[in-house]
């Protein structure tokens, strides 16, 4: 599996979800959970935006709308926050990650590609 910027627990995860993928299942799984996935450096950038007054960006990239307006109506829970996502953010993007792997897997072995 090549996509690029992944971590070694990351594609411990990949690989142990894709096993039972023929090698065409596979390539579709690496082209679309490639776009899906999400780098933690970028919902660490994107954190990092909340102490400039653009508190909850990384909410709305990892699917967490309500929590994103949330935190942009409150200041990122006057910055608090901000600063606890700062230091989860390799956690939440994780979690992220590991929810589309799931999705995709499921797409792929349902056959709706």
């Amino acid at each position: 599996m090549s996509i690029r910027g992944v971590t070694p627990e990351e594609l411990l995860y990949l690989e142990h979800a894709t096993k039972t993928f023929t090698e065409e299942q596979l390539k579709h799984f690496v082209f679309i959970y490639s776009g899906k996935r999400k780098n933690p450096q970028d919902i660490l950038l994107f954190t990092l935006l909340g102490f400039l007054g653009f508190a909850g960006i990384q909410r709305f990239v990892l699917n967490q709308v309500a929590m994103g307006i949330i935190y942009f109506l409150t200041l990122g829970f006057c910055w608090i926050g901000t600063i606890v996502d700062l230091i989860n953010h390799k956690s939440m993007t994780d979690e992220y990650n590991q929810r589309m792997a799931r999705e995709t897997g499921m797409m792929i072995m349902g056959g709706y590609l």
